[in-house]
């Protein structure tokens, strides 16, 4: 991914001003966003903003991680008015650190399911990705791996393909099997997937892809989207990728497919609630949700809006109903189990 300059600043406190001219000289409509959502494609989507609403953007990106430090250390002083997060455990993270506040909306409770949520009104999920398996397919049968539980029978020794367990990926599924199965089963679970594992975790999602591409294993754990990237590249590496791999969504028989999000809250220290509020409520519109989602290869989560052509392709799926506030919440208990079964 190529980092723009102002991506490289922002640490040192820049930030990006997405307005027209006039919206630039007044300076007196604006909304302060905290995002760790690094995609390009988001312009569009804070540009209509601006175009419908008045409010200029001031966008400072960082990771998460970086960006809740950062809250904390400015305290009342904060200028964000909203944090994204690309995944329910950060942003969950930001509300048991009290730096969101709650927001009752209706249009929001209406159009953004009650799983999607957090049932305090703290933050609201605008996108969702699955965390599924893309297999080879000359080496896997159809039908051979169902569920995550599949990934700890031994018969895959040598064939799991995923990343640290220091990523919050890895944490938040491990939080949701924790959620269906309790601490002890998860454990045992997360001890097999170890010893199924092809090489010791690294490198990102598309990684593992890859990797499964190569011969380097047969199962690659991954979030939907980086698997749509690469179905609409151009570059022929990428597609040769796309035709070696099968993708399978999990317990298809059960509590279904996992789901992680892209979520947002508006900051308890907003100076601008007016335009957190309406920016919150805009990202919940059709127009706004095909931005969101269609952008980055993710699944819209409200109803009626089309998912991108590369994402439908793959079919509809049984989503797990499970709130993400409860794998979220999951998550440090997670990574204390996947410590102790060896995944690094």
């Amino acid at each position: 991914m190529i980092i723009s300059p102002t991506r490289r600043a922002l640490l040192g406190g820049a930030a990006l001003l997405i307005a027209s001219p006039a919206l630039l000289r007044a300076q007196t409509r604006t909304l302060n966003l905290y995002s760790s959502r690094h995609y390009d494609t988001d312009e569009a989507l804070y540009t209509d903003f601006t175009r419908q609403t008045g409010f200029a953007i001031n966008r400072v990106e960082a990771g998460a991680d970086q960006l809740l430090a950062r809250m904390q250390s400015e305290g009342a002083n904060s200028p964000a008015d909203v944090l994204i997060t690309v995944d329910a455990g950060r942003i969950e993270r930001a509300s048991a650190l009290g730096l969101l506040q709650p927001f009752a909306s209706e249009p929001l409770a209406s159009r953004i399911p009650a799983n999607l949520r957090d049932p305090d009104g703290n933050w609201y999920s605008f996108s969702t990705r699955a965390r599924v398996l893309f297999v080879a397919k000359d080496k896997v049968a159809e039908g051979a791996i169902r569920t995550y539980e599949d990934l700890a029978d031994p018969k895959w020794k040598g064939k799991v393909l995923t990343r640290s367990s220091t990523n919050i990926y890895s944490q938040s599924l491990a939080g949701a099997m924790l959620a269906a199965h309790g601490p002890e089963k998860t454990e045992a679970w997360a001890k097999g997937v170890v010893a199924n594992l092809a090489r010791p975790p690294r490198g990102g999602d598309t990684d593992q892809i890859r990797a499964a591409a190569a011969g380097e294993g047969d199962i690659a754990i991954s979030n939907t989207y980086y698997f749509g990237r690469l179905a609409i590249s151009e570059k022929p590496e990428d597609k040769a990728v796309v035709e070696k791999l099968r993708l399978v969504f999990p317990n298809q028989g059960d509590r279904g497919t996992h789901l992680n999000v892209s979520a947002a809250g508006i900051a308890r220290h907003a100076k601008n609630l007016d335009a957190a509020k309406a920016f919150l409520e805009y990202l919940s519109t059709p127009a706004a949700q095909r931005y969101f989602a269609w952008g980055n290869s993710e699944y819209p989560v409200v109803a009626g809006v089309e998912p991108p052509p590369q994402v439908a392709a793959w079919g509809t799926f049984k989503a797990d109903p499970l709130n993400a506030r409860v794998f979220a919440r999951n998550n440090a208990e997670a990574l204390k189990i996947m410590d102790r079964a060896g995944w690094k």
